[in-house]
Order: structure tokens, then C-alpha cells, then sequence
């Protein structure tokens, strides 16, 4: 099975201040920690939304969902089976939460649903339930595809303000 991995860049920080994916942790920026963190268990990594990455699909500013939309498409037009999403702002990843989450697709974490395995199937009911005004939701997306909940063996690092960023 052929998996992408994708880090949702396209978020407009409003609590952090600054572009979140492009703030630095240790000597790297937060979307680079995460693209590390997905690699081991991916063919390859993308960014999904922001200036550099996957167009957000049916269009821009529909938050993370947006984002999943427009890399599952492109991952379907790339002959992927399925994609897994983190957002920028989880630097870290417990290898045990991602291998449990690969066990099935459609899965995610039920501690920030963000953090997903998702059949590139599910591209086109996506943009459809987005382009119908659906909630904007990835928990309840994610529940309405049947998706299974995994929850996290940890607490998850959540970089949303720059206190929590020096909190790492």
C-alpha cells in the first residue's frame, strides 16, 4: 500500500502570531518536524495549503479539511492509496500512535483528529460535503466516514501560542 504523508502548513496562526510552520524549535521549523516525524512511515512527504504546498480544495480557507481535501485528490492523481495528515504544529509523533493508525484507513486520533489516515477515496465525498456547506469539522468529517478513533498512548504536543512553543 502506497501511503502519503502530508503537514497541514495552511492555517493562519491567529493564536501563535506569526506563520506557525515557518517557527523555529531547536534549529527547525515546526512543519519540518513534523514531515520528520511522519517519514519513516510514508513514501514520501508533502505540505498541504500555505504558498508552497498542495492547493486546499474545493478552495482556500476552509481550515484543515481544505487542506486534507486538496492532498487526497493529488494523492489520488499520484496513484497513492491513502494519505496520512499531521498538522504543523505537532513536532512529535509517538511511533505506536502512527503504526496504529496505519492499521486502517479511514482512522484518527481522537485527541486531534488532524492526525489522520485517510483513503484517497475519500477525495471526492470530501470536497462535496465541503462545497454543500458542510461543518467544517474534522472530528465529525472523520465520524461521518466511518472513520475509527485511535486514541494517543501520550499527550500530544499542540504548538498553538508561542508560550507553548517555548514549553517544548
Amino acid at each position: 500500500m502506497r501511503v502519503l504523508g502530508a503537514v497541514l502548513t495552511g492555517g493562519r496562526s491567529s493564536r501563535f502570531g506569526s506563520n506557525k510552520a515557518a517557527a523555529v524549535w531547536g534549529e527547525r521549523a515546526l512543519a519540518d518536524h513534523a514531515a520528520a516525524a511522519l517519514a519513516p512511515f510514508v513514501e514520501e512527504v508533502v505540505r498541504a495549503g500555505g504558498a508552497d504546498g498542495v492547493p486546499d480544495l474545493p478552495s482556500p480557507d476552509l481550515g484543515p479539511l481544505g487542506g486534507i481535501a486538496g492532498v487526497l485528490a493529488d494523492a489520488a492523481r499520484r496513484r497513492f492509496d491513502s494519505v496520512l495528515t499531521v498538522a504543523c504544529d505537532m513536532p512529535q509523533l509517538p511511533g505506536e500512535l502512527v503504526e496504529a493508525l496505519l492499521r486502517r484507513a479511514p482512522s484518527f486520533c481522537s485527541d486531534a483528529p488532524v492526525l489522520g489516515h485517510w483513503p484517497v477515496a475519500l477525495a471526492e465525498p470530501l470536497i462535496a460535503w465541503l462545497t454543500a456547506g458542510g461543518r467544517r469539522s474534522v472530528r465529525a468529517w472523520a465520524l461521518d466516514t466511518g472513520a475509527l478513533p485511535v486514541a494517543s498512548p501520550v499527550t500530544l504536543a499542540n504548538v498553538n501560542t508561542p508560550a507553548d512553543l517555548a514549553a517544548l
